[in-house]
């Protein structure tokens, strides 16, 4: 395989659920820092690209996971950039444990967008030599559609706070995932894990708003939709199907 950055991780305690494994944030979140160190690698720090209000923001983005690392387990993300098109890079991950085997992938749908004018901005040709271009595919998925769901109440709400923001002035993507599994029972929560999240996010949070949660179950007992709306004027923010899987405890 030609073209691609790898991190390696050790898993660290507060990164870890209450059974000593990795949760989902945990794993959402170490795919950003590799995508963040991939940048920094070829010159185009986040910070540096900030400085010229550009920013990466993610549109949509999959993870399927066969397992979660546990604690002090030492993993490595392997990323990299199978397309471009003139405002988007589609970014595949490789979750890898110590013995070689994929315990994981990913794939992201990034638009690199202009933080003050709030609309994309077509990536630089630096960018895209430097990353230059793989196209093996992580998963196949199609990252375009996805079903949203608002019937009835919401299960929850929740207020935006200044916490939330980060560089690109809106709701970090991982903050929405706080809130969905936030809305989700405590059953499923307890019994499974999350085998595989697809999300698509279709417009932007701001200071003020209020986050109304609906949930529904897709099909299966074990599968929910998501859907994530602003009390303000009733817009679409995210959406995401979930495929939970039952756990085997071991002592």
């Amino acid at each position: 395989m030609d073209n691609y950055f790898e991190k390696n991780f050790k898993l660290r305690y507060f990164e870890m659920n209450k059974y000593g494994e990795a949760s989902p944030t945990t794993i959402l979140t170490l795919l950003e820092e590799t995508a963040a160190e991939h940048c920094y690698h070829i010159g185009n720090c986040l910070y540096s690209l900030e400085k010229q209000n550009i920013g990466w923001v993610l549109l949509s983005g999959v993870i399927d996971m066969e397992r979660y690392p546990k604690y002090k387990e030492n993993i490595t993300i392997r990323t990299w950039l199978s397309k471009y098109s003139l405002f988007k890079g589609y970014r595949e991950n490789l979750i890898i444990d110590e013995s070689g085997n994929i315990i994981g992938r990913a794939k992201g749908i990034w638009a690199f967008y202009d933080i003050e004018k709030r609309k994309p901005s077509p990536v630089f040709e630096e960018i895209k030599s430097k990353w230059g271009l793989n196209p093996e595919i992580s998963k196949e998925i199609n990252l375009e559609k996805i079903k949203t769901e608002t019937a009835g109440e919401p299960k929850e709400e929740f207020n935006v706070y200044k916490a939330d923001i980060d560089s690109n002035k809106h709701v970090n993507n991982i903050k929405y995932f706080h809130w969905l599994v936030e809305s989700l029972p405590e059953e499923i929560l307890d019994n499974y894990y999350l085998k595989i999240i697809n999300a698509r996010f279709f417009s932007e949070a701001n200071i003020g708003e209020k986050i109304q949660v609906y949930s529904t179950n897709d099909q299966d007992e074990n599968e929910y939709l998501i859907t994530m709306k602003s009390n303000i004027d009733n817009k679409l923010l995210a959406a995401a199907h979930t495929i939970w899987k039952e756990k085997i405890l071991t002592i």
